[in-house]
């Protein structure tokens, strides 16, 4: 691994790991051996870097100079780290992965007042019964919402019936018990919503809608908007949330 993306590394690991982190927890979270990690200490220090502490004690990050420095209040505190504990019970590994580095890295930035405020915050989430685990495909319909691609897959719909579809996915929303896609079908040429757990079969296809998912979404959001809520058996037993 070349030193630049190694520090870079040893940082994130300042960021996300409890501390004081010992020299031996990050070495092998760097897989390279202690003296190499007391080098890579020395460098970042040396960068800016305000790392607190020494071999055999552990090491703290008090100033991070990747990061721009942040202020927020008490309360703005509250909210967003209980956001992130929020999306890390979410059911989706890769997210809740990224909202603990997220909220590494926010803490990094602040001063030490409000980082004590962030780490022993007044609020806390729990859920009695845990959410189910989201779909294998999730991570595949992000990756083509982000890039405007068109995605082709198999879809049950509640009758049981199968049908071949291509859509271009436009927003996941979560739901309390389901996840749903809303997209433009390409065979009913008209927008739909989809179950992400009755799609099978999910890949991306060569047709990119670029740039039509902005206007595509708020046209969606628009119909949304007018039409009256009735019973919609898509979204389960429960009335379907305003959408805004």
């Amino acid at each position: 691994m070349a030193k630049p993306d190694r520090l870079f590394r040893v940082l994130d690991a300042l960021r996300r790991l409890p501390q004081p982190v010992t020299a031996e927890r990050l070495a092998a979270e760097m897989e390279v051996s202690p003296r190499t990690l007391y080098r890579d200490i020395g460098a970042l220090r040396a960068a800016g870097a305000r790392i607190e502490g020494e071999a055999g004690l552990g090491y703290c990050l008090t100033e991070d100079p990747a990061l721009p420095p942040q202020m927020f209040t008490r309360l703005e505190v509250e909210a967003l780290m209980l956001g992130l504990a929020e999306v890390g019970l979410a059911g989706d590994p890769a997210l809740a992965k990224a909202a603990e580095a997220a909220g590494a890295k926010i803490i990094a930035t602040l001063p030490e007042r409000v980082q004590r405020q962030a780490l022993h915050a007044a609020q806390a989430v729990y859920r009695c019964e845990a959410r189910a685990p989201a779909p294998a495909h999730l991570g595949l319909i992000r990756e083509a919402i982000w890039e405007e691609r068109a995605v082709d897959m198999i879809y049950t719909d509640l009758s049981g019936r199968e049908t071949q579809r291509r859509i271009y996915p436009l927003s996941v929303v979560w739901m309390d018990r389901a996840l749903m896609l809303l997209a433009q079908c390409r065979l009913r040429q008209d927008f739909r919503r989809f179950h992400l757990k009755a799609m099978r079969d999910v890949r991306l296809s060569e047709e990119s809608f670029r740039p039509g998912r902005v206007s595509l979404l708020r046209a969606f959001h628009r119909i949304l908007k007018e039409q009256p809520y009735e019973k919609d058996r898509a979204f389960g037993k429960d009335q379907p949330p305003k959408w805004r």
